[in-house]
């Protein structure tokens, strides 16, 4: 049912626990809620949240690995018209604690009890232990005084529902303020794309915290009163073991995740993974190359679809559907009620077929970058439309990712796009992952010298001159790399994405060593 009629996130749970409250609705290593049960878990959990000083417009801080302590606790800071601050586990504490500055959180929850991580988060943040019912070991910080609750907003749609940081490629976090609306719209669009009902049982392997687990996951999930089967780590023995014996229907994944799988496949010597009851695998998050696509396909037997958004965004954008299966990496057609626009670097529509910037403009983009009203006004015209600054071509109404604005590489006064350098190097056996920076050099032409990176598959014997000569064949001059490093361990975001920002800073540390 993908019609229910609600305005918040947290009346999903209201909602199905109505409709069908003995139905699965959340579980973890720890057991299962059904949704009546989720609904009575997030009630109490509101009412502890009141008891403890949490007011309306207050920031609530959620350092949380994958759970169901974390579904409840979500659902019901916003039920008191609080703002969950969402924190994976598996940031630093320097970068905690910056979140934690500049959200001035009223109070600070950890799931203490999931992960020695969490727990040692807890410790530094001096939070107290306590176990609160079903919720199990959690860990909350004292009260602060000073925190200052925002406004509430008239129309309950248009409240704050999650606050989710990113750094995108400043370093800076940013606070992204996403609306039960914005939030609402993408996961009803998933659930409707992807055809999720109360007879699907999801793999959340994403970060819950992250946009793309919280609203392709666990929200597109509640709208179809599907169930979501949590995990807080991936581990593609256990991961493998859990589709079968679970009989989980829908793998939505990141695309380290599909690598992770391939490299265990490889090892194991596996040519196929038999799951009967899986009917989808679904990719997001960051970058989708041809080997993984092909490799996956290969093993599970399924297409492997694809999609496409960003956390401004709530964050859902484009996705395949099922029933135009892509063989190339598109992330298919835009999700029906969002406007697009490509424009050039003078803001001007580019024509048809043209690849340029990503505008667009709908119900999922974010109401502001909190407390940063100076960005926010960078990336969010006037009259709504949102600057993605990602580069993109359109083909046959279906979106091709180029690549990001600002990794554009001028070369020689030529535009070189870094995916299709990725993607090549990642066509190579030896070549288990590629990223490609540009980098500023001193020529006459002020261009930007082409750097690639590339970790070598394991047991592969793969020399840099050979990969050299292998993009030489494939690229004009001016795409050809004029270094190609070996990398073994990657720079990563939670999801998986490659942190450029730190390649760049690694070729800084390197020259300044000579």
């Amino acid at each position: 049912m993908n019609s229910l009629d609600v305005t918040r996130i947290d009346a999903l749970a209201q909602a199905w626990a109505a409709i069908a409250p003995e139905h699965t609705a959340v579980v973890d290593a720890g057991g299962a809620w059904n949704y009546r049960q989720l609904e009575t878990t997030i009630a109490e959990a509101a009412a502890w949240l009141r008891q403890l000083g949490v007011r309306p417009g207050d920031r609530v801080m959620l350092v949380a690995e994958n759970c169901r302590a974390y579904a409840a606790l979500l659902f019901a800071t916003v039920r008191l018209d609080a703002w969950p601050v969402l924190v994976n586990a598996r940031l630093s504490p320097a970068e905690i604690e910056t979140i934690r500055s500049h959200s001035g959180a009223r109070c600070v929850i950890v799931t203490a009890g999931v992960t020695p991580r969490a727990a040692a988060h807890a410790r530094q943040l001096g939070a107290e232990s306590l176990a609160l019912g079903v919720l199990g070991p959690l860990a909350v910080t004292p009260v602060n005084d000073a925190a200052q609750p925002e406004p509430v907003e008239r129309e309950a749609a248009e409240r704050v529902a999650a606050v989710l940081y990113t750094s995108g490629t400043t370093g800076r976090p940013r606070g992204v303020m996403l609306t039960h609306r914005g939030l609402l719209f993408a996961a009803r669009a998933a659930a409707e794309i992807r055809a999720i009902n109360s007879e699907d049982r999801l793999l959340g392997v994403l970060p819950l915290t992250h946009s793309s687990g919280l609203s392709l996951v666990l929200l597109s999930a509640m709208v179809g009163g599907a169930a979501v089967h949590v995990s807080h780590r991936f581990d593609p023995v256990s991961i493998l073991s859990e589709l079968e014996q679970q009989r989980l229907t829908v793998f939505i994944g990141a695309p380290a995740m599909f690598a992770q799988l391939l490299d265990y496949a490889k090892f194991r010597s596996l040519q196929s993974v038999r799951v009967p009851s899986l009917r989808l695998l679904s990719s997001c998050s960051s970058p989708l190359f041809d080997p993984i696509k092909e490799g996956m396909e290969r093993l599970f037997g399924l297409v492997l679809h694809n999609g496409y958004g960003i956390t401004e965004c709530s964050p859902g954008i484009a996705a395949t559907r099922l029933d135009e299966p892509r063989k190339d990496t598109s992330v298919g057609r835009p999700y029906p009620g969002i406007e697009l626009r490509i424009v050039g670097s003078d803001g001007k529509d580019l024509p048809s077929g043209a690849p340029g910037e990503l505008w667009l403009r709908g119900p999922n983009v974010m109401k502001g970058y909190y407390r940063a009203p100076q960005e926010t006004a960078a990336v969010l015209t006037r009259d709504g439309w949102f600057k993605t600054g990602d580069l993109v071509r359109m083909e046959g109404g279906h979106l091709l990712i180029l690549g990001r604005t600002k990794e554009l590489i001028i070369h020689f006064g030529f535009n070189v796009y870094p995916a299709e350098i990725e993607a090549l190097l990642e066509t190579h056996p030896g070549v288990e992952r590629a990223a490609v920076i540009g980098r500023r050099v001193a020529d006459a032409e002020g261009g930007e010298t082409i750097i690639a990176f590339v970790r070598i598959a394991a047991g592969a014997s793969v020399s840099m001159s050979e990969l050299h000569s292998f993009v030489e064949g494939a690229l004009a001059a001016y795409k050809r790399p004029a270094e190609i490093i070996p990398i073994s361990e990657w720079p990563l975001t939670p999801t998986g994405k490659v942190k450029k920002e730190e390649l760049a800073r690694l070729l800084d540390a390197k020259a300044a060593a000579l």
